[in-house]
C-alpha cells in the first residue's frame, strides 16, 4: 500500500549564492559551495506567515464610532473591501473576524438613524416650545421691571416725569435690558407725553416682542403708565398697544 507524500512547502537555498537547490544536494551546482545542513525556508505564503488586513483593522476601529454617521458608512465600506481582499489573498491576509465586526457595527449605526430621527422629531419641537415659554415668561417679568423703574424715575425726576430712554433707567434695570434686548425679546419705550404743555411726562408706552418670531417667542407684550400688561398672539407690538388682551 502506498501513501501519498504530503506536499512540501519549503525550498532549499544555497547559503553562499542563494540559488535554489535540489533535494539531497551536497554541493551547489552554481557556486560549488558545500551544503552542510539544509534548512527549510518559509515562502511568503507558508502557514503562519499571513498578515492581518489593515482595512479590516480600520473597519473595526471606525466601527466603534458607529453612532456618528460618516464613521458608520466608513466602517461598512472598509469591511467589504477587506473581506474581498482576504478572500482573494489565498491565505496571505487574515482578519475576516475584524472585518465582520466592523460591518456589524457600521450597519448598527445605519439602522439607528431612523430611531435618532424619530427622537429628534419629538424632542426638538418640545425643546423649542419650552424655550419660547421661558422667553415669554421672562419678557413679562421685564415689562413689570420697566414699569417699576418708570415709577422710580418719576419719583426721582418729578419735573421731567416718565422717560422714553432705556438708558435713563440703568440704575433700576440690568445692563442687558437697558440695551433693549434680553432673553430673545426686543424692548422699547416710546410715546412719552405730558398732560399739559410744558409739564412733566405723565404717559409712556413700553413693548416687548420676539427677536425671531416663532423661534425666540410668539406673543408680543406691552404696557403703559397704568401698569397693566397686555399680550398679542401675532407678535406685533403695534397691535398689542392697539388691541392687546390684558394678562390674567
Amino acid at each position: 500500500m502506498h501513501f501519498a507524500q504530503p506536499e512540501r512547502w519549503w525550498v532549499l537555498l544555497c547559503s553562499s549564492c542563494g540559488r535554489t537547490l535540489e533535494d539531497g544536494s551536497r554541493f551547489c551546482e552554481f557556486c560549488g559551495a558545500a551544503v552542510a545542513a539544509p534548512a527549510p525556508s518559509l515562502p511568503a505564503s507558508a502557514p503562519g506567515a499571513a498578515q492581518t488586513s489593515g482595512k479590516a483593522i480600520a473597519s473595526l476601529v471606525v466601527g466603534f464610532f458607529f453612532y456618528i454617521l460618516p464613521a458608520a458608512i466608513a466602517g461598512i465600506i472598509l469591511g467589504h473591501l477587506s473581506l474581498s481582499e482576504i478572500r482573494k489573498s489565498a491565505g496571505r491576509l487574515k482578519g475576516e473576524g475584524l472585518a465582520i465586526a466592523g460591518l456589524v457595527l457600521g450597519y448598527l449605526g445605519i439602522a439607528g438613524i431612523p430611531v435618532i430621527l424619530i427622537v429628534a422629531a419629538i424632542a426638538i419641537p418640545n425643546l423649542l416650545r419650552a424655550r419660547i415659554a421661558a422667553n415669554e415668561a421672562s419678557a413679562v417679568g421685564q415689562l413689570r421691571m420697566l414699569n417699576a423703574a418708570e415709577v422710580a424715575y418719576l419719583t426721582a425726576h418729578p419735573q421731567a416725569g416718565f422717560t422714553c430712554s432705556l438708558s435713563d433707567l440703568r440704575g433700576s434695570i440690568d445692563a442687558r435690558l437697558a440695551s433693549g434686548q434680553r432673553s430673545g425679546y426686543f424692548f422699547e419705550l416710546s410715546n412719552c407725553s405730558a398732560g399739559t404743555p410744558g409739564g412733566p411726562n405723565d404717559k409712556y408706552q413700553v413693548v416687548g416682542y420676539p427677536v425671531r418670531y416663532n423661534q425666540t417667542g410668539v406673543r408680543a407684550f406691552c404696557s403703559d403708565e397704568s401698569g397693566v400688561i397686555k399680550a398679542e398672539q401675532s407678535g406685533s407690538p403695534r397691535v398689542c398697544l392697539e388691541s392687546g388682551s390684558p394678562l390674567q
